[in-house]
């Protein structure tokens, strides 16, 4: 089947979302970055219908995000265009908001390096750039299962591993932008929120 379904994402879906409620009041368009399943771009795009929210990812899954997207009837989620952050053409933009989840740890660091640059592009004066997932903090794991987790990444992909929060941290000063707040989340997860300009 197209439709593909992620327990991680029906679990955090609820708590992203009390935060980017407040988060994206003031936005109109929202680029999501690795939209996955899908599942999280017709969630949102439900409950914070003010926003046109572009799905993206690679061309693999796109069949599943269009799934949800037909399922769910959301007019303001649009289709998935197809994004490689690291050697991909990017939309034109500019978007008030970036949001991704779970795909730091996920990509190889440069792949990291690259999609904050983009996000630089795409994104305007003032917009915010939203990341979600778990991050080490001071080089240390923030709890055992983080530890544990970060060693399967690894077991499945040598590229794969939760990052440094001040590295990531330090992309985004590079490309102008400034850390608003750093939310906990369930999960021993974060909630990163930077603002452009």
């Amino acid at each position: 089947m197209s439709k593909q379904f992620s327990v991680a994402c029906e679990r955090n879906q609820e708590p992203i979302l009390q935060v980017l409620r407040a988060t994206l009041a003031n936005c109109k368009s929202v680029l999501e970055i690795g939209s996955g399943t899908g599942q999280h771009a017709v969630f949102f795009g439900a409950h914070l219908p003010h926003l046109l929210w572009q799905t993206s990812d690679l061309p693999n899954n796109h069949p599943s995000i269009l799934a949800w997207q037909q399922d769910a009837h959301c007019t303001n989620v649009l289709p998935p265009i197809a994004l490689d952050v690291g050697t991909g053409a990017w939309p034109q933009g500019p978007f008030d908001a970036v949001f991704s989840a779970n795909t730091c740890h996920i990509m190889a660091w440069d792949a990291v390096v690259s999609m904050f640059a983009g996000v630089a592009r795409v994104l305007r004066t003032e917009g915010v750039l939203c990341i979600y997932g778990p991050f080490n903090y001071h080089g240390a794991f923030t709890s055992a299962s983080n530890a544990q987790f970060d060693a399967y990444l690894k077991s499945q992909a040598t590229h794969m591993g939760i990052r440094d929060f001040e590295a990531v941290d330090r992309l985004a000063n590079t490309h102008g932008m400034t850390l608003e707040a750093d939310h906990a989340m369930p999960a021993n997860n974060r909630l990163l929120v930077w603002r452009r300009g």
